[in-house]
Formats: structure tokens, sequence, C-alpha cells
């Protein structure tokens, strides 16, 4: 397992600059996304894949990951949504396609919501459907597309992960912080290490989707283990948010990423 970080931690500085602070704190490793200063082009990543693939490969650094959201927002074409499947699947070949391109192992992407109209079942249903085919796209290429299982989706349990996850074999990029801060306990979490494709770090509490590494309740060396004994051999992105935002986030980032990254080395260094 290795570190990364996530470029959005740092929504201030240009990805090149986010490339040189993640190789500065030693993690060698940079998650992208379209977020924020250091966000991609978008448009460029859907109309000319392999020209935003050279920006990439240009920062001098690995980027195991990709955050993607199709449309306008995360409300806008989620993969609950009836009719938004074929739009897309078409933008997924062309991400895909990026991922490849760059060197880009997995790219993620949020499960979905219950939209207006729809129970929770149907909204389940509809995005199992949608990661059916969207995972018939994904086997032409070499990335892999996986879903994060977050707060205000159809992924919101342990329960509907594993629905999602048997009903269409999707792979996870998981962080527990988003559970644990809808009351799940950590013991019924760890057992979908089995199926991560990608993990996210960052400290949380019943709550409070993130918390200071001394006032959080996941017990990361106990959540270490338990993807070491999964087989678990990727990236994990440690992922602090920036204040700003309608969280109303206080946590130093800076602070908290260099916590979690020495929690990392000290869990490592003594049970690798």
């Amino acid at each position: 397992m290795r570190l990364s970080l996530a470029s959005w931690s740092v929504p201030r500085l240009t990805l090149p600059e986010a490339a040189e602070v993640a190789l500065a704190l030693g993690i060698g490793a940079l998650d992208i996304s379209t977020k924020g200063r250091p966000g991609l082009d978008k448009a460029e990543i859907l109309a000319d894949p392999r020209a935003a693939a050279d920006r990439v490969r240009r920062l001098g650094v690995a980027c195991p990951n990709y955050f993607h959201h199709f449309g306008a927002d995360h409300a806008d074409r989620n993969l609950a949504l009836p009719g938004s499947v074929e739009a897309n699947a078409r933008d997924l070949a062309q991400v895909l396609t990026f991922c490849d391109a760059a060197g880009i192992g997995t790219v993620f992407v949020l499960p979905g919501r219950v939209n207006p109209g729809q129970s929770r079942a149907e909204a389940l249903e509809a995005a199992a459907d949608s990661l059916s085919a969207l995972l018939a796209v994904a086997r032409d290429f070499a990335a892999e597309l996986c879903i994060e299982p977050v707060v205000h989706s159809v992924a919101d349990s342990p329960a509907a992960v594993r629905a999602l996850v048997d009903r269409t074999g999707v792979r996870l990029a998981l962080d527990p912080s988003h559970l644990i801060c809808l009351g799940h306990p950590q013991e019924t979490i760890e057992p979908l290490a089995a199926h991560a494709a990608h993990v996210h770090l960052r400290q949380a509490r019943p709550g409070a989707l993130q918390a200071r590494m001394a006032e959080g309740t996941i017990d990361f060396p106990a959540f270490f283990a338990a993807l070491r004994q999964a087989g678990y051999d990727g990236a994990l992105a440690i992922e602090y948010l920036h204040p700003v935002g309608p969280h109303g986030y206080t946590e130093d980032v800076l602070t908290e990423t260099v916590a979690m990254r020495d929690a990392f080395r000290a869990w490592a260094d003594g049970g690798a």
C-alpha cells in the first residue's frame, strides 16, 4: 500500500503546485479531479482526452486515481437518474481513454442518489442498472471504474453497498469516513475492504464527516490491517477537505494530512 494526496485538499493551488506539495510531503502520488483550482478541464477530457493526459504526465508525479462526475453537478445525470445512461456511457469512454493515456489505474464516480419521485429501492435498482451498463464500457479499458459510497447517496450503508457490489460486481473507492459519519460501526465497514479498488483516508466520527485525528473515532491501524488482510495493495489517498465550503470544516488540512501520513507510516513500519 502507498499514500497519495487528494488534489482537492489544496483547492487554491495549481495542479503542478499540488504535485509539488505531495512530493515535498514524501507522499509521492496525487489523486486528481475537476474540482477547484488544481482541477482538470472536464470539457477537454471529454473532447480531447489524450491532450488532457499529456498535461497529467508532465506533472512528474504518479496519479493513481481520477474522480469524475457526470453532468453539471453531482445531481445532474447521477447514476440513479432515469434517462442518463447513454450520455454517461459516452462520457465514460472518453474518461477511460484519458485515464489509460495518463497511466491512471482507477476512476471513481458517485453511486447516485434518491431522486424526486423515486423510492430508495427504485433508486438503488436504477443505480445498479446504470453501473452494469458503465462497467460494460469499462471492460474495453485498462483503468478500472469504481464507486465511492458517500453520504446523501443510495450507497449510504454497508448493506446498500453490498447490494450494489453483489448485483454488478463493481469495486469501491472506499472511504470509511462517510459511513462512520452516518453512524455505522467500523466493524461493519471493514469487510468492504475485500471490494476496494482505491481508498480515501480522513478521520471522522458519528455526525461529523471530517475530524481532527485526535477527535475522530476511526481506528486507522485496525482499518489498515483490514485492508492488508483483504489483500489490498493500492493507493491510500489522504483527503482532508479545505475549511471553505457548506460543511464549515475548521481543520487545518496540512496539519491533518501530515498526521495521517505519520499514522500510516507508523503502522507500516510496525506491521508491514
